[in-house]
């Protein structure tokens, strides 16, 4: 882990046509770090990943890729960059295989089989039930296994950064364990990641830094253990009245 930033966002705003919904965004993640972006359903953080990804436009202000402007890049451009959306939904392809849908991550990648290969069998050390379901149409799947599989589709793009947006939702807590200990192993080989999540328990145990995101502004950020502890965001987002 470095201290050096990966991700670095400055004023940024963005929304929908005429419709604002971020406003003024500060935000940094740093390499080797898992980064947690939380807040409210209707935050603006799935706005923001949509961003960040080249899905809709930045209207005014900045974000850097170690160093590099892509505030008006393409979405093909901050692939190639290696920055990598797990949308919320998952968004698979139901009529095809979960292997068809894993290598679809790779569509973009100049890259020969046997890497090809090795990357698939990662993914499959990573997640063997999708190796189990390798053949299986990815409609035929669990919540929790498509979940593996838009992340495993995700890591076949070969990112450096890799954004997930609403990891847990609609899982099971067991489930959810066996996808946080995933991504602490690939933060392990090195892999930065922007995690969105309205599980403001499980983000924060996970990450290392978190930013509080409400009605399209950061609030608040901080390390884990100091958001964690911290009395209004024990009060607004765990239940637990301040005293």
């Amino acid at each position: 882990m470095t201290d050096t930033l990966a991700l670095e966002l400055n004023g940024l705003c963005a929304g929908y046509g005429e419709i604002q919904v971020l406003w003024g965004v500060d935000l940094a993640v740093r390499h080797g770090e898992i980064t947690a972006l939380i807040g409210s359903n209707g935050a603006g953080k799935s706005t923001l990943m949509r961003a960040l990804s080249g899905l809709i436009p930045v209207q005014q202000g900045t974000f850097r890729w170690e160093g590099v402007d892509l505030s008006s890049a393409s979405a093909a451009t901050i692939i190639a960059h290696g920055i990598v959306h797990v949308p919320e939904g998952r968004r698979l392809f139901g009529a095809m295989s979960v292997e068809d849908n894993l290598l679809m991550g790779a569509y973009s990648r100049r890259a020969g089989q046997a890497e090809i290969r090795r990357g698939l069998d990662r993914i499959y050390t990573t997640f063997p039930k999708l190796f189990e379901r390798r053949n299986q149409a990815a409609s035929t799947l669990s919540g929790g296994e498509q979940q593996m599989c838009a992340i495993g589709r995700g890591m076949m793009s070969a990112p450096k950064l890799l954004m997930i947006d609403e990891l847990s939702l609609g899982l099971s807590p067991l489930l959810v364990e066996q996808l946080v200990a995933a991504l602490r192993t690939l933060n392990s080989e090195g892999m930065s990641i922007l995690l969105v999540e309205q599980d403001v328990i499980t983000a924060l145990e996970l990450c290392h830094s978190a930013f509080v995101m409400d009605m399209g502004r950061i609030v608040r950020s901080g390390s884990s253990d100091a958001l964690l502890a911290d009395p209004a965001i024990r009060d607004a987002y765990l239940g637990v009245v301040a005293s």
